[in-house]
């Protein structure tokens, strides 16, 4: 039961303490659950992320069910994802019951623009902080800049960008297996190795 209510409370500052959506909230989640809890690894909350694309719901939300059912099955799944829905549940709740003109008010309106400016640096930083562990070689770098372009100048849906590319590095390694080709991620593993 103290394992289930960490994960409540856990999921509940990184969904309290963070706006601007499921991406805004990769940073938060890279520093609680990868390097304060040792939950999971930068290449899991890469995967968790890229899996949740893929699957209907809020990013945030998947992510957590995914912990929490790694860390404790069924139950945790269900206690993370609460804790990360709760902070969010209650403010929205409260605002839509006591202020109507909320989303009018000037203080408001102003103090957004700056939540978005934050926002926009949080996730710029944790994009790039994540992208040196996940652009390996040529062939990644040349994936993420066509899904970067892609994205920005097409509308097509996000899930398929990940789909496409996960096609498309099983097509890349089963290509370099066939051909005898070494990856180089494989190769500076064996040098620092030695």
């Amino acid at each position: 039961m103290k394992e289930l209510i960490r994960l409540f409370l856990v999921f509940a500052k990184i969904g309290g303490f963070t706006f601007g959506g499921g991406y805004a909230m990769l940073p938060v989640m890279q520093r609680e659950l990868v390097e304060k809890y040792n939950w999971a690894t930068d290449d899991e909350l890469l995967d968790y992320y890229a899996i949740a694309q893929c699957t209907p719901g809020v990013i945030a939300v998947n992510v957590a069910t995914f912990i929490g059912q790694k860390r404790k099955g069924f139950i945790g799944g269900v206690f993370a994802t609460l804790g990360v829905i709760a902070p969010s549940l209650l403010i929205i709740s409260l605002i839509a019951a006591f202020l109507q003109g909320f989303g009018k008010n000037e203080i408001v309106i102003h103090a957004f623009n700056g939540v978005r400016a934050a926002v926009i640096a949080l996730v710029a930083s944790a994009v790039i902080k994540l992208g040196k562990k996940s652009i390996a070689d040529l062939f990644t770098a040349l994936l993420f800049i066509a899904v970067t372009l892609l994205s920005i100048f097409t509308n097509i849906y996000p899930a398929v960008y990940v789909v496409a590319a996960g096609l498309m590095g099983i097509l890349f390694k089963l290509f370099r297996n066939r051909n005898g080709l070494k990856e180089t991620g494989d190769s500076e593993k064996k040098e620092g190795e030695k």
